[in-house]
């Protein structure tokens, strides 16, 4: 998927990221970056609302999970597990999430069990930046849930 489609997908089924102004900056096998401007994120302190940069964040972890599941030419219902975020420092203007790919043997292991039609899990990473700053990180397992029958599709 292109940034692009990933935007448009993040748009079209999480409603919210469009009204966030995310939008995708990378997306390909070895990561994803998402980004989102200060003003529609911002809170009561002229800072980025921390739920919106733990959104950011989750779902740049999600979206590689997104990719990695189409790009294998699989289908299968993606959910958050687990999530934690720690926050180093406030964020006064835009900011971007990466959440890099783990090893390819990690991604073996996960898609395997998806193939052979059981749920797999996943930990990842995503570091959020501000000004060239890691502001927090963003640790979190996802799960993916095969999908049965020929009009399934890769759900949220």
């Amino acid at each position: 998927m292109t940034p692009l489609e990933v935007e448009a997908y993040l748009h079209e089924h999480i409603p919210i990221t469009d009204h966030m102004g995310v939008r995708a900056v990378r997306s390909d096998a070895m990561g994803v970056i998402l980004s989102a401007p200060l003003e529609p994120n911002i809170n009561h302190r002229s800072t980025v609302f921390g739920g919106s940069c733990a959104s950011v964040a989750m779902l740049a972890a999600w979206s590689i999970v997104l990719l990695r599941v189409r790009e294998a030419g699989l289908d299968a219902r993606i959910v958050i597990q687990r999530g934690a975020m720690d926050y180093r420092r406030p964020i006064d203007e835009a900011f971007s999430a990466a959440c890099a790919a783990p090893d390819e043997a990690i991604w073996s292991r996960f898609l395997l069990a998806l193939r052979r039609g059981r749920p797999a899990r996943i930990e990842l990473t995503a570091e959020v930046t501000s000004a060239g700053v890691v502001v927090a990180t963003f640790e979190g397992t996802y799960a993916a849930i095969p999908t049965l029958g020929p009009t399934a599709r890769t759900a949220v």
